[in-house]
């Protein structure tokens, strides 16, 4: 008798697991033109995207490349002028209204003369199913100022309490624009502790950034931006593999003056005398090469970065 061995499928398993794979959110030839005073800017062009749940994602690019109209437009604060949006199967702003989708943006104030777990308390009690307020102040590290006054909170502080106001609606889908301006260090790293914790939970998470180093370090995929359009999509691996230019930075013991030989003159400082942070451009991403860079004496010329001879690392 032949005993057959082979498990029987976990439909309950396979169910769950194509319900992650299905899209959270859904962007299809969505474009947006804004004309002032006679000056047609094309903010986005024509972007299809699809994200799914429980995924962590990186809108990357410089400033202009259309990241912050395509937030807008995602929360429907903004309608594209074609194209269509789908939020968990809903239109953005109904999706917004049913407490389902949450945002912290780049622009924004805090109530004065409050706490913010009175704010946090305020806010809980306008969705159905909120975060606990405690629970959502030692997520967000706010447990020690919580009853502060906001007026008295650092600009990194006061960040903190925004991105709790948003997180306490406990939504589906969290949109972050450029979240850590006015963080320090530290601060940010305990920012991104908390996006991680919560994106834990299942939550889907898209977050607007120009720095390369923050979108390989928190995010799961990057879709890299230029020019309203989008340019790259795929994980950070294989972002960063594509672009073709590395940052060095180099800090010295003591500060260098630049009357020294060897103080590389070609450079420019970025923080302070003893610091330097340049880019050098190598002949494709993964050729193993790289710029031999030599500091000069004062008396003969450094050549430019882009004309060193390449030497084998």
């Amino acid at each position: 008798m032949t005993t057959n061995l082979k498990p029987e499928p976990d439909i309950e398993l396979e169910d769950a697991a194509n319900a992650l794979r299905e899209p959270r959110l859904e962007l299809r030839d969505v474009a947006k033109t804004f004309r002032t005073a006679g000056t047609v800017v094309h903010a986005v062009k024509a972007i299809d995207l699809s994200i799914g749940a429980g995924e962590t994602v990186a809108l990357l690019g410089p400033n202009g490349a259309g990241k912050s109209t395509t937030i807008d437009m995602l929360l429907g604060l903004t309608r594209p002028d074609r194209g269509t949006i789908s939020l968990l199967d809903r239109p953005p702003a109904q999706a917004v209204g049913d407490g389902l989708v949450a945002a912290m943006l780049q622009a924004g104030a805090l109530i004065r003369d409050v706490t913010p777990r009175e704010l946090l308390t305020l806010m809980a009690s306008l969705h159905r199913n909120s975060l606990g307020v405690q629970e959502t102040l030692e997520l967000t590290g706010l447990s020690e100022i919580a009853d502060r006054r906001t007026h008295k909170l650092s600009g990194g502080q006061s960040q903190r309490v925004r991105f709790a106001l948003a997180l306490v609606s406990d939504p589906a889908v969290l949109v972050l624009d450029e979240p850590t301006v006015g963080m320090d260090v530290e601060a940010r790293r305990g920012f991104w502790a908390s996006v991680r914790e919560f994106a834990a939970r299942g939550k889907t998470v898209i977050f607007a950034t120009h720095y390369l180093d923050e979108a390989d370090a928190y995010a799961d995929r990057v879709v890299l931006m230029a020019h309203g359009r989008v340019v790259a999509d795929g994980p950070t691996s294989e972002i960063r593999g594509r672009v073709g230019s590395r940052t060095i930075r180099a800090t010295c013991p003591t500060p260098i003056a630049r009357s020294s030989p060897l103080y590389p003159g070609w450079l420019r400082p970025t923080a302070a005398v003893r610091r330097w942070c340049w880019s050098v451009r190598t002949p494709t991403p993964r050729s193993g090469r790289c710029w031999r860079l030599t500091p000069k004496p004062a008396t003969s010329r450094s050549p430019a970065p882009g004309s060193t001879r390449p030497s084998s690392s």
